[in-house]
């Protein structure tokens, strides 16, 4: 059934014979392709050791129940264990997304609604913090343009793992599925007769681009600078520490007014930029490939709500998979494991029918 899968453990037994040769380390950008390769292999690599192992003890085990009837219930359980190890073997199999293992750079922005949805993105932003916070990933807030009553007009937030990234637990693995239109249902604050608005608020999800991942020629971007605006320091309104960024072959613009110094601001919109070129190139490769796994969660139009979160009801509703709950106020507070695990589980559905 599996017989594929005995290239990638030749392939695994080879990674490990190369990652044992200290020479192989001197060169450390090989060394970090070669032990990600090596990752990505060994739970496939040891659920199939166990898949073909529990197979070769049903034999057994059947054998002997042919004269012992006492070890037909041993045989049941083994018969059990396979068909789960099957399963996880199957979806180990799943074609993986190359970028599942990168950091990401999460923007949001208020939508139709106003000082709510002003007001909403800055939930969502709290929302994405915490979750940030319980899995263990490091947050560093690139840029933000607060609203007057305390929300957010729009913020870019880097989100980044820490230490060794278990397959498929990457920042880009998780969030990728957030990106589309959030909308809210609730009564305003500014609201005095007790009436339930709709707003939105757009969220964007971008794997974090190295600069190996992205050539960038300097002639062909163009570079202005102009004074801060809104809530900030002393130097807000005063210089031109302002950054925007145009590449101009592709007109994606990135800009930064967060920082003190012009230079931070350009470092800062320069890795918004790269990030937002490399989602673009991959749409775009994705395009041309016509890759029929692709998900249907990720082929929603990022113009479609994807999520509605009513407050009257304590509900939260994902219209892409079908989830459903009433914990919004935990789901608000950082607790998005089960909503992201509902889209996890659509993903590699879909992936395995197509398959």
């Amino acid at each position: 059934m599996f017989e594929a899968v005995e290239e990638l453990v030749v392939e695994h037994a080879d990674l490990e014979k190369k990652l044992a040769d200290p020479s192989v380390h001197s060169d450390q950008a090989n060394a970090r392709k070669l032990n990600k390769r090596y990752a990505e292999l060994t739970p496939i690599v040891a659920t199939y050791r166990s898949w073909k192992q529990t197979g070769d003890d049903i034999v057994t085990a059947r054998e002997l129940a042919a004269d012992d009837p006492d070890f037909a219930a041993e045989v049941k359980e083994l018969d059990k264990q396979r068909e789960e190890l099957t399963e996880k073997l199957r979806l180990l199999l799943v074609p993986r997304d190359p970028s599942d293992d990168k950091d990401v750079i999460l923007e949001i922005k208020a939508g139709a609604g106003g000082d709510e949805s002003a007001l909403f993105a800055g939930d969502l932003l709290r929302m994405y913090l915490r979750y940030a916070e319980r899995v263990g990933w490091k947050t560093e807030i690139i840029d933000a343009t607060e609203s007057e009553l305390g929300g957010y007009k729009d913020v870019q937030v880097a989100v980044k793992a820490r230490g060794q990234i278990e397959p498929g637990q990457g920042v880009w693995a998780r969030l990728k599925y957030e990106g589309g239109v959030h909308r809210v249902q609730r009564v305003p604050a500014t609201e005095s007769q007790g009436r339930i608005h709709t707003s939105a608020a757009g969220v964007l999800v971008t794997p974090e681009a190295e600069e190996v991942d992205v050539e960038i020629n300097p002639n062909d971007l163009r570079i202005d600078v102009y004074r801060s605006s809104g809530p900030g320091g002393q130097s807000v309104n005063t210089t031109d520490s302002a950054v925007r960024i145009t590449h101009l072959p592709t007109g994606v613009v990135a800009s930064c007014q967060n920082e003190k110094s012009q230079l931070q601001n350009k470092e800062q919109a320069m890795r918004i930029l790269r990030s937002r070129l490399l989602a673009a190139a991959q749409e775009e490769a994705e395009k041309e490939a016509a890759d029929a796994r692709r998900s249907q969660v990720r082929t929603v139009d990022r113009s479609e709500k994807i999520r509605t979160y009513n407050f009257p009801e304590n509900r939260i509703s994902d219209h892409r998979v079908g989830f459903k709950a009433y914990n919004l106020d935990q789901v608000l507070d950082g607790d998005l494991a089960a909503v992201i695990q509902a889209c996890v589980d659509a993903d590699s559905a879909a992936k395995l029918a197509a398959a």
